[in-house]
């Protein structure tokens, strides 16, 4: 048995159903696969990514970047709150910080000279005041043990000094760091003044107009990451069973009845209690035509329905033609006819369950054979 046909035939035998090849390695027998029923679903297309701005400060709308439709880049600044008052409140605490950092110069300062220079040892009276401090450091015994005092301990009141000047520097240090969390605070509400970009994307709708006010909490725009589309569909409990994350369904756009392979990106982990259903998200391929907030529908397999049994075929056997999928069938003589089918859900990455157009035991002609001559077409079986 040629290698293709043992692959082929291992495949399918792994997915539960049974295929018979032809000699040739581009030929390909069309196998039988149980497939049960399916229910269709309604849903919403929706973004990959979507989130609502809000302001978070008060103020008054100064600009917004652009209108619905509009694209950014990540980091843009959408929108704009005046923050003149804020700009003031920052000048401000600017000023008290300098003032703080000025206070712990000379705190330090201080302190350097008390270190080195002892006040207790060298009295330094006030200006002016020279001849009565003399006159009293006779009596009180200032420098020596003096007329009539006893001098006291120097080295208590110079550790007293210096414990007053150590004190003032912690105060300016305490001083300079409420200062600057004061600054930080300010200079975070003036960041929250404007809303940016948290991804490249597209305004989906834009809430307020430039000269609104607004206050913290309220949303500003809808900004969302419309590259990628999906389709978010309440799935009974019921059928939940057939599905499985990465698993492919039918899909059926809103627009022009196209028709696309979803594929199964998240499964709710509860349900939900009043409707007994589950949200399910389907990833569409890039490019589908539309947009979020259109309808959309999937074919969604019905575990407790019978089972049947249905053709399936290798994806290289299918060539498109427009916009429907076409195979190269082979006559009782050996010559290939192209022929209309309509193809179903994924078994896995290599084959496809076709609902009409082929029977079982027929045969086909891979991709690798597609591009030779011109065939005629044939009637759908």
């Amino acid at each position: 048995m040629p290698i293709t046909s043992k692959i082929l035939k291992s495949s399918l035998f792994l997915l539960g159903f049974i295929s018979v090849t032809a000699q040739a390695d581009n030929v390909v027998t069309v196998g039988v696969a149980p497939h049960g029923g399916y229910v269709i679903l309604g849903g919403t297309v929706i973004p990959l990514k979507e989130v609502t701005l809000s302001a978070q400060v008060p103020g008054v709308v100064e600009s917004i970047a652009g209108e619905e439709g509009d694209e950014f880049s990540s980091g843009t600044e959408l929108v704009l709150i005046d923050d003149a008052q804020l700009q003031a409140r920052k000048r401000a605490a600017e000023a008290q910080l300098n003032s703080a950092y000025t206070s712990m110069q000379n705190a330090q300062v201080q302190y350097t000279r008390e270190l080195w220079n002892p006040r207790v040892y060298n009295p330094r009276p006030m200006a002016g005041m020279e001849f009565p401090a003399m006159f009293g450091n006779f009596f009180d015994g200032g420098g020596s043990d003096g007329l009539f005092g006893s001098g006291g301990d120097k080295g208590i009141e110079r550790h007293a000094d210096l414990v007053t000047q150590g004190s003032q520097v912690q105060n300016a240090r305490a001083a300079i760091q409420q200062a600057e969390s004061g600054l930080r605070e300010i200079e975070a509400k003036i960041r929250d003044a404007k809303s940016l970009a948290p991804f490249d994307g597209v305004i989906t709708d834009k809430l307020v107009e430039v000269g609104d006010t607004v206050q913290p909490g309220q949303p500003l725009i809808k900004f969302s990451y419309s590259k990628f589309l999906r389709i978010r569909t309440e799935v009974p409990s019921r059928l939940v069973p057939g599905l499985h994350k990465d698993m492919v369904v039918p899909a059926r756009l809103d627009v022009n009845n196209t028709r696309v392979n979803a594929r199964v990106a998240q499964i709710a982990p509860k349900a939900d209690e009043r409707q007994h259903t589950i949200t399910v998200k389907f990833d569409l391929p890039e490019g589908v035509p539309g947009g979020p907030g259109m309808y959309a529908e999937v074919m969604v397999p019905d575990v407790n329905s019978p089972t049947r049994a249905l053709p399936v075929i290798p994806k290289s056997a299918i060539s498109k033609r427009g916009s429907l999928p076409s195979v190269k069938v082979l006559d009782e003589n050996g010559v290939p006819k192209l022929r209309l089918i309509r193809t179903g859900i994924e078994l896995d990455a290599n084959h496809v369950i076709v609902l009409s157009g082929l029977k079982p035991g027929e045969r086909v002609l891979t991709q690798s054979d597609n591009d030779g001559p011109p065939v005629s077409w044939d009637k759908p079986k």
